[in-house]
């Protein structure tokens, strides 16, 4: 996914991101653009959905394929527990 962060008109309020990252987190299996706009409950301007999936891909929270976009980051307790000891720190 490309972006040109030059012609952004209007940034996404942090409110805004947290939704769409809380429908992704939520979905139990990798869901459509337009399937994601749907569970949000409100409107997204085009542009501000884009620059969020943009900056989320990027991040790392999620992987976006055959206009699917799936949430893949692990932040579970146990997940967090096991990466910890793998490293030899101590909790």
């Amino acid at each position: 996914m490309q972006m040109e962060i030059k012609t952004v008109h209007h940034w996404p309020t942090l409110k805004t991101m947290l939704r769409v990252e809380d429908v992704l987190r939520g979905a139990d299996e990798a869901i459509s653009v337009a399937e994601l706009k749907r569970r949000l409950q409100t409107q997204i301007m085009d542009q501000t959905l884009r620059l969020i999936l943009f900056y989320l891909e990027n991040k790392g929270d999620i992987l976006i394929s055959d206009r699917k976009i799936v949430w893949i980051r692990n932040d579970s307790p146990e997940f967090l527990k096991m990466i910890k000891n793998s490293q030899g720190i101590e909790l």
